[in-house]
């Protein structure tokens, strides 16, 4: 699967797992285990809370970047729980994606009433 079809298959399992939960108002991990096992029921490979190591100037810092979900080694997922979205999500998931060397992230934000409202890709040009 490329980039973008993995992309459609992650709205469609939010869009399940927001449903199924109720909507907006539990913790992003609540939503980001369900959005996993959505994602595993539909055959994708799926790594949660994945550490990446950050160097920095020839050293790895003691604390490492956490990623809330990896499919299938190409797309990363920010799970927010926010009333709002804030434009900040982009940017951090932008840095994850620079930091990965990988080309689409997804921030997907189930405090929206409609959670496909709250989905946002994001795109690094590498």
């Amino acid at each position: 699967m490329k980039e973008n079809d993995i992309s459609k298959a992650i709205l469609n399992a939010s869009i399940e797992a927001h449903r199924t939960l109720g909507g907006p108002g539990l913790l992003e991990s609540v939503y980001e285990e369900a959005l996993a096992w959505e994602l595993d029921q539909a055959g994708l490979s799926v790594r949660r809370q994945q550490t990446v190591p950050i160097e920095y100037k020839g050293n790895v810092l003691s604390t490492p970047l956490r990623l809330d979900l990896v499919v299938n080694d190409l797309v990363i997922v920010e799970c927010k729980a926010t009333s709002k979205y804030n434009d900040i999500f982009a940017v951090q998931c932008l840095t994850y994606l620079r930091l990965m060397n990988l080309k689409l992230g997804i921030v997907v934000n189930f405090g929206e009433r409609k959670v496909k409202d709250g989905f946002h890709r994001v795109v690094n040009g590498l």
